[in-house]
Order: C-alpha cells, then structure tokens, then sequence
C-alpha cells in the first residue's frame, strides 16, 4: 500500500512520497526505513549534484530497503518507508536541524539546499516529513488501540568508509535512553559468529540519529531499536535475505526476553 501524501507545495512536483508495506501485520513490530529511496522529482535537476552520487550512500541508505522489506515478511509486521531522498528531507531528523536538508553531506556540497528560503524549506517539512511522521504514527496508533505494545524497529545502513576514515564493524546496534531490546540483541549478537557488532556505531544518539525513536517510541512507552548494518553486506538479493533472517532471529529473541521480563522499560544516559 502506498500512504497518499502527493508533493505539491511550493513548485515541488507532486509524487507519493511514503510506502506502508504490509499494513495488516500483526507480528508485534512495526518497521521503519527513514532512507528507503534516492527519489528527487526532476525538476529539481539532482539538486546539482555531480553524477553518480544521487545514487550514493549520501542520498539514501541503498540495501536497507530490501532488508527492511524480508523483514516485513518474516516477523508480518508493518513497514513505512519514506521513498524521498534523504538529501531532500532526512525524515530522521528534525526541522529545526540543520541536517534536516543538508547544504553539504559528507565531503559533497549539495547545490539545490542553498540559500533556501524559510517558505521553501517549511514546503519540503509539509510534503516530506509531516505525511511521513503522521504515516508512521497512525501506524503504530493503530497497534496500541487494539490492546498491542510493538516493538518499534528503523533499519539503516551505512558506507564503510567515511571521509576517509575504514569503519571497523558489520553491524551497529543503537538505542537512545531506552536499552531493553539494543541489550538483548548485543547479547545474541556475541554468540553469532562471523560479524562484528558495535552497540551506538557508527553513530550514537549524539549525532541526532535516534530521533524517530525519541519521536515515535519512547513517548509511547514502546520498547524500540535503531539497526545499521554496513551496505556492502547488503548488495544482493541473497546477502539481504541473509541479514534480515540474522536480524530476525535477534529481534525475536529480544521480543521474547522483553515479553519474559516484562516492566518499566530499562533508562540509560544517551551516550555512546
């Protein structure tokens, strides 16, 4: 199903911009994927980016759909997608953040963000992250009105090298104050041989990646989990079935400990 929320404000072209895959799961998850596309409308001429990088990690988080997808299948939850490119509104980030439409995205300047005006920058909130938000919280609205608790679960992934600098890990694990399901996962994940898993890498609530979770799960009470995995592991069809059922396993246990042990959910200081 696909979440009617045309682009149409302010000489953005109209497109639908969120994807709800799987509505009707009912498999105690609801799954996020804040980067799914690289989509920007064309009469925005790639924002003036050089060639190649609008289909870039900078403009998307490439593999994490398809594992967020198999995901879906596997534990029969819902998954809202925002199929806009991040560089046109990053959906996990809000809009007082500068890194909301971001002028420059890694070492790359991104010309189209410049020297917006306050009315064009408010058109991309309207059109991108309001029906996204709104998407996402209707979503998990309707879970918690029939009586359920779901875990909320947003799936990234992430370059291997950034600004030059190798990342030393597979896969990150990342939690904002609530740690319930990001310590469940870490302890399956250090029986599971074969890949190198980082709790708060490559990045941690400090830099303002939590920010759907801080949005969406923790004012709820919903126990909640950021995941990143390293997109060189995910290029394939056959590499992202492979990590979805990985990531599956773990969430199910996580879900099962959680239900074992169920109270207040567990508080940590937001740090790395």
């Amino acid at each position: 199903m696909r979440a009617q929320t045309p682009i149409v404000a302010a000489g953005l072209p109209r497109t639908d911009s969120v994807d709800v895959v799987n509505p009707a799961g009912r498999g105690g998850f609801v799954l996020v994927c804040e980067h799914a596309g690289n989509f920007i409308p064309p009469e925005l001429h790639d924002l003036g980016l050089g060639p190649g990088l609008t289909t870039s990690h900078i403009a998307w988080d490439p593999g994490a759909l398809p594992v967020a997808r198999e995901l879906s299948r596997l534990l029969d939850a819902p998954l809202v997608a925002q199929r806009t490119s991040r560089l046109m509104y990053d959906c996990n980030r809000p809009p007082e953040a500068e890194s909301a439409i971001p002028e420059i995205s890694e070492i790359h300047p991104v010309p189209g963000n410049v020297g917006l005006t306050p009315e064009a920058r408010q058109a991309r909130v309207d059109t991108i992250y309001v029906p996204f938000c709104n998407t996402l919280a209707a979503c998990i609205v309707d879970r918690t009105a029939a009586g359920e608790t779901p875990v909320v679960v947003t799936v990234h992934s992430f370059t291997p090298i950034y600004k030059g600098v190798r990342r030393e890990l597979d896969i990150g694990i990342l939690h904002d104050t609530d740690t319930r399901i990001a310590d469940a996962m870490l302890r399956l994940a250090e029986a599971d041989d074969g890949v190198v898993v980082r709790r708060n890498q490559p990045y941690g609530p400090e830099d303002g990646v939590t920010h759907t979770l801080r949005m969406q799960a923790l004012p709820r009470g919903l126990a909640n989990v950021m995941v990143e995995v390293r997109n060189d592991l995910i290029r394939d069809g056959a590499s992202q079935q492979a990590m979805a059922a990985r990531l599956s396993r773990w969430l199910l246990a996580a879900q099962a400990e959680l239900a074992v042990g169920a109270g207040e959910p567990r508080q940590s200081p937001r740090v790395g």
